[in-house]
């Protein structure tokens, strides 16, 4: 199937342009399809994936096969929701497998609560066992747990072993599934019927992305530039992976004069305090090494950020300090040309 549907894909491989996993990440992604749908597909795949990495351009690929089929996505989810079901499958030794095929946000809500209960367990326990010359007699893994609490739940309503109770982590009945969903402002507004994305890891259908866009407390805006892509502000205080990424290259390094120490090894740090009013955006943050943000943050050093990622620093003593953005690794710069010479284009 790879070679006869998606030869593209195959000689962008051979050619060097993209490698192995991008092949995969493309068939995965376009099998879905119908067949006539494949070469263009596979044409504007190919070319989203000279950019990046296959990890990281595989929900973009599924999110854009489910754009281009010709039905919709709300459409086609409402047609597999009819077929959710729990099915109970012997295996050996006395154990079986019970699978339940749901709506992804269900699933994915189910196992994060599932995940938040048990870690709350085993961080408790270990806990305890710190505090005490008592050796800890439950020596369960976390899957064991999150398994233990399923069957609890489902057969008793409540688990039958609650580590938590009593703690400063309470009952384990008090923690919530958490669910992060990507809807774009028109899907919001019905103008769109596009798939959404789930934390980057599959669609979701647009009317439930709505019903759970309706009843959340907790809103988070991203901005983006519409020439570049970039992440230019977001609401939150958490810095999206998009704008880290731009940060890193713009940076490079901490951003206090005179250390090295690389962007990958220091902390993202808002220029202007975030518990002040200082808002998430590239003009406000900077990289800085973990000593010279807690100095930033406990001495009388001061800093402001100027235009284009400029840093002005002020020493306890008074005297300022101007630290420019690095020069970027690769830079273009026109070619010399002659009277005759052919236009470079």
């Amino acid at each position: 199937m790879i070679i006869e549907g998606f030869p593209a894909a195959v000689a962008a491989w051979e050619a060097g342009r993209i490698v192995r996993g991008h092949v995969l990440a493309i068939v995965d992604a376009g099998a879905n399809l119908p067949a006539e749908l494949w070469p263009e597909f596979e044409k504007v795949a190919i070319e989203r994936c000279e950019r990046d990495t296959p990890n990281r351009v595989r929900g973009e690929l599924e999110i854009l096969a489910h754009r281009m089929h010709p039905r919709s996505f709300a459409e086609r989810h409402e047609e597999a929701a009819a077929g959710r079901c729990v099915r109970l499958v012997p295996g050996r030794d006395g154990m079986s497998d019970l699978i339940a095929t749901l709506p992804t946000v269900i699933a994915e809500g189910i196992h994060d609560r599932l995940t938040q209960q048990a870690r709350a367990i085993v961080d408790t326990r270990e806990e305890r066992a710190s505090k005490s010359d008592v050796v800890a007699t439950d020596q369960r893994s976390t899957d064991q747990v999150r398994a233990d609490v399923f069957a609890d739940l489902l057969l008793s309503g409540t688990p039958a072993l609650d580590d938590t109770r009593d703690t400063a982590a309470g009952p384990l009945g008090a923690i919530r599934a958490r669910v992060q969903v990507l809807v774009p402002a028109a899907t919001l507004t019905g103008a769109d019927d596009g798939p959404c994305d789930l934390a980057g890891r599959s669609p979701l259908d647009p009317a439930t992305a709505r019903t759970l866009a309706g009843g959340t407390g907790m809103w988070e805006r991203l901005f983006h530039d519409p020439t570049t892509g970039v992440t230019v502000a977001t609401d939150s205080y958490r810095v999206p992976s998009g704008m880290r990424r731009f940060l890193q290259a713009r940076d490079q390094h901490c951003r206090f004069p005179g250390c090295r120490v690389a962007a990958i090894r220091c902390e993202v740090d808002h220029t202007h305090d975030h518990a002040l009013g200082g808002k998430t955006e590239l003009s406000n943050l900077a990289h800085l090494c973990q000593r010279h943000h807690s100095m930033k943050q406990f001495t009388a050093w001061r800093v402001r950020q100027l235009t284009g990622g400029v840093l002005e620093w002020t020493s306890p003593l008074g005297r300022t300090y101007r630290e420019d953005a690095p020069t970027p690794a690769v830079t273009f710069t026109p070619a010399e040309t002659h009277p005759g010479d052919p236009a470079p284009y």
